[in-house]
C-alpha cells in the first residue's frame, strides 16, 4: 500500500465535521450524542445553528449548550479522531464564564465523620426546615 501524499492528507485534515470535532475534543461522550445535539439546535458556530455535517475551521467560535450551562469554545486545531484528554485540550480555547455557585439553603452542615445526628440535632434541623 502507498501512503497518501502530504497535500491529500492536509486537505482531508482541513475538512472536519462539527460532530466529529466535538466528539474528538471530548465535549460529548459519543459521536452520535454530538450529532443529536447538533440536530436539536444545541450547537452553534459563530452564532448560527448548524447541522452535524458542517465543517469547522480554525478560529470558529462554537457554543455548546449542555445541561445547566453553555460552553464557549474557540477552535485552535482540527482533529477528527478521538485523542487523550491532554492532547484534546490543546485543540480549543475555553472561553466559558465561571458558573455561579449554588445558593446555600441555610441548612446546617455536619462535620465529616461526626456520625449520625442525635435526636436533638434532628429536631433542630426540622425546626430550620419549618416542619
Amino acid at each position: 500500500m502507498t501512503s497518501l501524499p502530504t497535500s491529500a492528507q492536509t486537505s482531508k485534515a482541513g475538512n472536519v465535521r462539527i460532530d466529529a470535532w466535538l466528539w474528538a475534543i471530548r465535549a460529548y461522550k459519543t459521536r452520535s450524542a454530538a450529532t443529536t445535539a447538533c440536530r436539536a439546535g444545541h450547537v452553534r458556530i459563530n452564532g448560527n445553528p448548524v447541522k452535524a455535517s458542517q465543517s469547522v475551521i480554525i478560529g470558529d467560535t462554537i457554543r455548546v449548550r449542555q445541561p445547566g450551562f453553555e460552553r464557549i469554545l474557540e477552535v485552535r486545531r482540527l482533529i477528527a479522531k478521538r485523542v487523550g484528554a491532554e492532547a484534546a485540550s490543546h485543540c480549543f480555547t475555553d472561553h466559558t464564564p465561571e458558573r455561579p455557585a449554588a445558593p446555600a439553603l441555610g441548612l446546617p452542615q455536619r462535620d465529616r465523620g461526626a456520625g449520625r445526628p442525635t435526636k436533638k440535632d434532628r429536631r433542630d434541623m426540622q425546626k430550620l426546615k419549618g416542619q
